[in-house]
This record gives structure tokens, sequence and C-alpha cells, in this order.
């Protein structure tokens, strides 16, 4: 189904639901409403697991607990809780025969992995390490596990070395570190010298007391597993026999930096001989390894250039016996975003972004056809046992939602509620995908969403949304901080740009922007806003404020110097989050330098043009539209004094601004309290500038 045909369903259905609705989506919904993902199948396909998180605002945190239903008798009963009240768990698994749900939790004071019967009980404790499990997988056969913790390198397998360690450095009355390398930091935290690395344990049996000795098995290798900061549990998997692993590894040292070069090596799982790099070939990133059910084929996901972090991501097969590797399906010009085999072997369910959404595809290995499987929003966290298919799916209306169903003619399954059933006294815009002839006379996509209390003949304020990366989208799916419908839920109206540089139309669309942040671009976000005024009539053109992140706060901080049209309505606002000032600055300052210098042809000081020729810093005697500017201390993507400098510079012009700081968050807004006090400073920022009716 494909998005217009669901916009005509979603405007059938919508009137009921509207009757009933008394407000919109507000900023603090989204903080507190109840999170669904992590679904889990056990071995048989007969057993759903999944994660509830639920959050206390009053203390301004957060606890989850697994949940299970038996797929078999869900029409008798509902999901039940499976761990008990007042655990905080995560990264649930099945145990080989089905009968016992893993899962990690902080119950001991640090992140250990637990058991649990299916039929509910108390969970019992099976490792007891000195340091916090950061991710694990079981073997294949359930007796040892593969786990990641954060260690210094000389310190081993003794866990208890790094723990004093880092006791040390806390009661030590000296806080300065020496460094001799980057990173010094990376997203959000300072390096202190420790990484991620793998180890293996054999679990305990019967009533024996908790594990606490492990076997390293990543030590030669001088890089993080899983990589930091984002990197999880797929990152690595074991062989089927059980006898080793491969990991996704990028190798430190100096160039780590500006480098995207992640391989897969083979590690065996005793510890023993050294690691086998698989795709030594490859200077770009290989990820994300699966192995076939009879281990001769790893499958995985490549980009091809090196230093492109966004790059396509294809699927590719290796045989493990010759070496020889091949491209599944090299003219599908979409980037695979994960790997599920189906039980048969000849097929490859991977999700991608397409077209202003994210849909479940099915590969065919021997040929390469693509077919679409599920759609209509955003799928992801794929489970595949047999014919039970298991997902989240989530849209534009609501938050992720665990299905079941989808394929062998299984029909789709809610298993968990939507935003409409645990929010009935919400009402949520309806939202419509167009396009546009944009840069280089190519079309371009976009959405509208109309105001929750949307009334035919009426004229609305907008808000005019432009998404970060800048390789990145603004489709049909659901964000936690960054969300149409709360503006919807105010009495905006809503539009939305895929612009050049945008993913899920192409390689050579994603491509188009590096080199270019502030022409092509700025031609699409011109082009669609005009397209939509003329498209859409409810939009009131000349009471408008443009708001944006990442690089849409670095698009804002460009548009305030160089897009003035008072002929088509001059901006009467901006909201500028975590943006970019100046970018010769942030190629220094900033941690991941592969990406400043993707994006702007080399180093500032081989290619200091490149960074100047769309730098906004250059355009500040333009700026005269009132700007809110929103800054974490803890972002070291675009670090403070970008904020700070924005700031500054409206400030000494003059120009009505405020500034938005937070002491104790990253690039994105994540504490409940936090969270709230964004959505309300932003709507406050926007009903002084612009207006905006929330009532009915």
């Amino acid at each position: 189904m494909r998005p217009c045909l669901l916009a005509l369903m979603l405007a059938a259905a919508l009137p009921a639901t509207a009757l009933a609705a008394t407000r919109g989506l507000e900023g603090r919904d989204l903080a507190t409403m109840d999170r669904y993902s992590s679904p889990t199948l056990s071995p048989d396909g007969r057993q759903l697991v999944f994660a509830k998180r639920v959050v206390d605002f009053d203390q301004n945190k957060s606890s989850t607990g697994l949940w299970i239903e038996n797929l078999a008798t869900r029409d008798a009963a509902p999901p039940r809780r499976l761990t008990p009240e007042g655990w905080n768990v995560n990264s649930p698994g099945f145990s080989p025969d089905g009968q016992t749900v893993y899962f990690l939790s902080g119950k001991s004071g640090t992140s250990q992995l637990y058991a649990i019967p299916v039929g509910g009980g108390t969970p019992r404790q099976l490792t007891g390490f000195a340091l916090d499990i950061g991710t694990w997988h079981l073997s294949p056969d359930g007796s040892h596990i593969a786990f990641s913790a954060d260690t210094y390198g000389d310190c081993g397998v003794d866990f208890a070395c790094t723990q004093a360690r880092l006791e040390e450095r806390e009661e030590s009355h000296a806080s300065g570190v020496v460094y001799d390398q980057l990173f010094i930091r990376h997203w959000d935290t300072w390096s202190d010298g420790r990484r991620n690395r793998l180890f293996v344990a054999e679990l305990p049996q019967g009533e024996a007391a908790p594990v606490d000795d492990a076997v390293a098995v990543s030590q030669g290798l001088e890089g993080d597993v899983p990589s930091k900061p984002f990197g999880g549990a797929e990152d690595y998997t074991w062989a089927p026999d059980g006898q080793s692993l491969v990991a996704s590894v990028r190798i430190a040292g100096r160039t780590e930096p500006w480098s995207t070069n992640f391989d897969l090596y083979r590690l065996s799982a005793d510890g023993l001989g050294a690691p086998v790099n698989l795709t030594a070939d490859n200077p770009a990133w290989d990820a994300g390894p699966v192995f076939s059910d009879d281990g001769e084929t790893l499958y995985y996901r490549a980009m091809k250039r090196a230093g492109f972090e966004a790059d396509r991501m294809g699927l590719y097969a290796l045989d493990l016996a010759s070496g020889e590797r091949r491209e599944i399906a090299p003219q599908w010009d979409r980037s695979a975003s994960d790997i599920t085999l189906s039980k048969d072997g000849d097929t490859v369910y991977t999700t991608a972004q397409d077209t202003g959404e994210h849909p479940l595809f099915a590969v065919d290995i021997a040929t390469g056809a693509v077919t679409e499987v599920v759609g209509d929003g955003s799928v992801g966290s794929v489970q595949l046992v047999g014919g039970t298919l298991a997902f989240t799916r989530n849209s534009m209306t609501t938050g992720d939602r665990i299905y079941t169903g989808g394929i062998d003619g299984a029909p789709l399954r809610a298993v968990t509620p939507g935003a409409a059933e645990m929010l009935p006294e919400v009402g949520f815009g309806e939202y419509e995908q167009f396009t546009f002839r944009g840069w280089n006379d190519e079309t371009v996509h976009g959405y509208v969403v109309k105001p929750w209390n949307y009334q035919e003949g009426e004229d609305y304020p907008v808000a005019f949304l432009i998404h970060g990366g800048p390789q990145g989208s603004f489709g049909n799916g659901w964000s936690y901080r960054w969300n149409p419908q709360t503006y919807a839920g105010q009495g905006y109206a809503v539009v939305m740009i895929d612009f050049h540089g945008s993913v899920g139309y192409g390689q050579a669309f994603t491509d188009a922007i590096s080199q270019h942040w502030g022409d092509r671009p700025l031609e699409d976000l011109q082009k669609g806003w005009a397209a939509a005024q003329q498209q859409f009539g409810f939009l009131d053109g000349d009471n408008a404020c443009a708001l944006g992140a990442s690089y849409g706060g670095y698009m804002v901080n460009w548009i305030a110097g160089n897009w003035h049209t008072p002929a088509s309505g001059q901006w009467q606002c901006l909201v500028n989050h975590d943006g970019v000032f100046d970018l010769r600055s942030m190629g220094y300052v900033t941690e991941e330098l592969w990406f400043t210098e993707w994006e702007h042809g080399g180093t500032v000081f081989d290619n200091p043009a490149g960074y100047e020729q769309f730098n906004p810093v250059l355009h500040v005697d333009q700026w005269r539209v009132p700007m809110l500017v929103v800054q974490g201390e803890k972002d070291y993507r675009v670090p403070v004094d970008q904020g700070i400098a924005t700031f500054t510079a409206l400030q000494r012009k003059g120009i009505d601004s405020k500034l938005l700081y937070f002491p104790d968050e990253n690039h994105w807004v994540l504490q409940p309290h936090n969270s709230v006090l964004w959505h309300d400073t932003v709507n406050a920022w926007l009903e002084a500038h612009i207006g905006g009716d929330p009532t009915p």
C-alpha cells in the first residue's frame, strides 16, 4: 500500500475518531506514553516475548519489563507480564528448548544475565562479573554466552582490575587526563582508555553460582565490539557449530576518527589463535554478519566507498570455503538496514528506507529479485522463525507497535496497542505525501500534515520542519523527539521536504548533497515550500516558522542569511537545535572527522574553500529573523560552541532570540522532564510569532 492510498484510508477513518478527540498530541504525551520494543520469538515460533517501557514522570526515569504471549492461544488470553515488578530489564532471548527466557538487568548493581522460566517465577542470576555486560548472544547449543564489556586492554579478563582502576580514578585528587591521539571524546562521552571487547563464558548449570570467569576472544583486535556509540549485538554473531564468532570491527589507532573501514573478523570462541580478516579487500564498511544454517555462507551488508558513512549498504554472500563473495541484489538502489534469513535459506528479509517509508522487503538470494512484504510506515526489529514473522512498525500516527504475520498468507495482527489506544482523547492530523520538481528538475517528495482540529476552508500557520543527517528523512514514521504530530496538536499545519541528500530515493539522490550543503537542498526547500502552498490551500504562507536540528539546524542558520523571499512570505521565526554555525570550526571540533571531511571535500587545511563555500558564519550580516537556539552541553557531534556562537551573533545584532541550554543532554533531548521543557519552549516560541490554536 503506497502513502497516497494510506492517506485516503486515514481520511476516511479519522472523522469518527476526531469526534471523540478533545485535544492534539503534546510533548508530555511523547515523554510519558508506554513504548514497546524487542520482539523475540521462541525457537518453535509459538511464544513471543517483548519489552514494555513505562515512565515515572515524577521521578524523571523509566523502567522496562518483559511480557510474553502464547501465539497459539492468543485469542484466549492477552499478553502477561513475565519479569517481576520493579525489575528494569532489556535484551531478551530464548534458550534453545524454548523453556527459558534470558535477559539483562542491573538488579544486582551491575548489568548481568538472568534467566526466568517462560511460565514465570523468580529470575535466577547467571553471571556475576565485576563489570556491566553490554550485549550478549547465546551459543547455538545454549551452553555458553558471548558478551561485550567495556574494559582496559591490559586488564584482560580480570574485570576487577578494570573496576579498581575506575574507582582509583574517581578517588584521585587530580582530574587531568593526558591524550596522545583521537578520539578524545565521542558522541557524549570522554574517552578513558576503555574499549568494548568480546568475551565467552560457560553458563552455570542447575543451581550453580553465577559465573564470574570468561575467555577473551577479541583481545587480538584493538577496536570496539560493538562499535561506539551506537553499535549493538548485531555487530557480532556465533557460527552454527559454536566454535567461532564473526564480528564487525574498525581497527583503532590514530586514523580511527576519519576511518569508516569496518571489517569482519573470525574469532575463535576459545580465545586461541589470531583473528582472521574475512573482508580485508574492502576499505569501506562491512557490517551485520549472519550465518547460513549450515555455516558455509556468511551474509552481511557492505558499503563500497571509504570515508562515507551514508554510502549504499548492499547485501553480500561470502562462501567461507572458497572466499568468493557476490553482491546479491546489485541493481536494487536501496540501502539494506539488516538481514534476516528465511528457514529454507533462499531469501533475505531486510528493511530499507524507500520513498518516505521504511518497509520490509524479501530479496531472493539466487536472482536478486526484491519484493515489498510489509509497508505502510516504518518497519524494524524483524524476527522470523519458520513461518512466524514478528516485527515493530510505526507511522506518523502511532509509535512502535509489535505485529505478527505478514508472510505465508498469515494476516497481520497487532500484539501491542498504538497511540490511539493509549491516548483515546488525542486526535491526530491527517497526512499526505506530495511531489514537485526540485534541483536539476528532479522529482522531490515531501509530506504535509493537517492540524488535528482541521476544518475545511480555514487557513493555518505552518511549522516547516527540516530533517538532520543530512542523509536522513522526515517520512511516514514516529519520533519521540521531532514528531510532526506535536505541532499538528498545537493547531499548526506541518510541511516536511525530503531534499536532495535524503535517503530512500536512490544513492545518486543521497550523494547530491555532499559538498553542496547550501545550494541544492536550499533549492529543494524553496521549491517544495512554494509547491506545498500551491497544492494545499490551507497553508498560511505568510505565517510560518522553519525548524531544524543538526543539519536541519545548520540549514536554519543558512536560511537566516540566504532565504529572503517577501513575495512568498517571509519566515516569522526560526528554531535551531544543535545546528552548525561555523563549518570551519566544526571541522576541527567535531569527533567523527570522516563526516565533515567527506561532506566538504577534505580536511579544513587541505580544502578550506570547501568549508567556506556554504558557511553560515559568513552571512550573519543578513540575519534578521527571530531565532530560538537549543543546545546540549554533552553534544560532542555539534559541540556547544556552535550553539553559543549562534546565540551570541543573534544577541549582538539585537535580533529577538532565546537560548534553551541543557547541561545534561547530548545531541538529543532524552530525559522526560527535559523533553517536556523542550516542547513547551518551542511551542511558546511558535505561539509568540505565528499564533496557533490547539483548541477544537
